[in-house]
């Protein structure tokens, strides 16, 4: 753990008691903070009581007293309204942070020849790809990596650090909005399309919050940034005019006369000289699809500006395993094969999925965000047969229906699975996939991305063991006639 040093004898409250709550409150803690941890939820402040969390009811709060407030990422201050204790905190002035920047000042508070090198990771979509490989490729290369902040482990959750340590980090809009002292050595800018409009209020707004990426950093530092959308071109060149930290652009599709890109699947360096090839994409099975190529030129850049020679690099990336929930193939059964996306929980996540596979029987659904699924029209010739579920069922059949998509409304995830394989079994088409790339939040049926992924493996595990079974009883059926 980190110990927050830098808040000693402060009074903060925090509010919302989940992974990153009950971290930076014993973080806080720990540091000699007086800490006065809140949750709306009677069970959830009862479980950060058991671990040593100080609780007391913000309700009663003199909030004169209090410094700052941490505030959970996913709990609003403002938009689409502001959660009470924001309104009570700025009411008393009294400033909103995230965990994010409690580590941030932390890092600050070293003598620079003491700091940890800071690898941050934002975008829309391919965060948590792009982080876990950096952090892959450093490890593999002999450096002390660790990764975490909106994946894995909270920040506050990572080991101590000292001068030789790699935080890599994935920042979202949520944490970046509330972090003001982050400096990154490197800030990796993958993508922008719309998302979170409701907390941020429009594309304006979302692109603000992202941005903040950027604050602090000096000419010493480097910016990642994909130039594959119009988005990434326009805030590249704006940042090329902006001070004269080195900026690498990065591209999964098309060649680059400076920057690192990806043609056809193989990774090219083109930042000195000449140009390098770095490693053939095309190898690395956990990495298929233009949008992973991306990521692969971003790890690529990102950890190039530490001096580790293309070749270490390069191997790194091809020994991958991937990313959990993320384009991950859970299994076969017969000739057909199971592939795990869902954290694809909005139209553009799933795009990726969608335009890396042919003969997709797609599992799709959940709780809607605003687009739905139109905006992948374009990819629906891919699609074999679709099977819909949760609250976005209804409205996503009458979107392929008037594609002319055969689908099916299966209501859960099991009918969703035990449909499509028997119609990827009973089909005539070369290596069927059954996709579970849902567009869709996982909030109407599961708790979570994370366990919608794990509901999908499980079933998966289980009709495979089914058809071991299945196949040994014929077998030996066989052997004794």
């Amino acid at each position: 753990m980190i110990k927050a040093g830098t808040f000693k004898g402060k009074t903060i409250a925090v509010f919302g008691l989940g992974r990153t709550g009950i971290t930076a409150a014993l973080s806080l803690k720990a540091g000699g903070a007086k800490v006065l941890a809140w949750d709306d939820n009677s069970q959830t402040v009862k479980k950060a009581e058991n671990q040593g969390v100080p609780i007391a009811d913000l309700n009663k709060a003199d909030w004169s007293e209090i410094d700052e407030l941490l505030l959970s990422p996913g709990v609003p201050d403002n938009l689409p309204e502001p959660h009470w204790t924001a309104t009570e905190a700025k009411a008393a002035g009294v400033p909103i942070i995230c965990d994010i920047e409690i580590f941030a000042r932390e890092v600050m508070a070293r003598a620079p020849e003491n700091r940890p090198k800071i690898i941050a990771v934002t975008g829309t979509n391919g965060k948590s790809t792009t982080t876990s490989l950096i952090g892959h490729v450093l490890s593999a290369c002999g450096r002390d990596a660790q990764i975490g902040g909106n994946i894995g482990r909270a920040v506050l959750d990572l080991d101590s650090m000292h001068s030789g340590t790699y935080y890599v980090l994935e920042l979202s809009s949520y944490q970046l909005e509330r972090t003001r002292s982050l400096r990154a050595n490197v800030a990796v800018f993958l993508n922008l399309t719309p998302d979170h409009l409701d907390r941020h209020g429009n594309m304006d707004g979302y692109e603000v919050a992202k941005r903040r990426i950027f604050l602090n950093q000096t000419k010493a530092d480097t910016v990642v940034i994909g130039v594959d959308n119009a988005e990434g071109k326009r805030i590249c060149s704006e940042l090329k005019v902006a001070n004269g930290r080195s900026i690498i652009p990065i591209s999964g599709r098309k060649s680059l006369g400076h920057g690192v890109c990806a043609l056809k699947g193989k990774l090219y360096c083109s930042q000195g000289a000449k140009v390098v090839e770095v490693a053939n994409l095309n190898k690395a099975k956990a990495l298929e699809g233009m949008h992973n190529w991306q990521n692969a030129a971003a790890a690529y850049a990102a950890v190039s500006t530490f001096g580790i020679d293309a070749q270490s690099v390069g191997e790194a990336i091809l020994g991958f395993p991937g990313l959990e929930h993320r384009m991950e193939t859970v299994g076969e059964i017969v000739k057909v094969r199971f592939v795990n996306d869902s954290k694809a929980t909005n139209a553009d996540a799933a795009r990726q999925a969608l335009a890396s596979y042919k003969n997709i029987f797609w599992i799709a659904g959940g709780q809607a965000k605003s687009d739905g699924i139109d905006p992948l029209t374009p990819l629906f010739d891919n699609l074999r047969k679709a099977y819909l579920i949760g609250e976005a069922a209804p409205s996503f059949h009458k979107t392929l229906s008037k594609a002319k998509v055969e689908n099916k409304v299966s209501g859960t995830l099991e009918m969703a699975v035990l449909c499509a394989l028997r119609d990827a079994l009973n089909s005539n088409v070369q290596n069927p996939i059954v996709l579970l790339s849902p567009a869709c939040a996982s909030f109407d049926q599961f708790k979570n991305f994370e366990v919608r992924g794990d509901a999908f493996r499980d079933q998966v595990n289980r009709l495979s063991e089914m058809f071991i079974r299945e196949k040994d009883a014929i077998s030996r059926r066989g052997s004794a006639a």
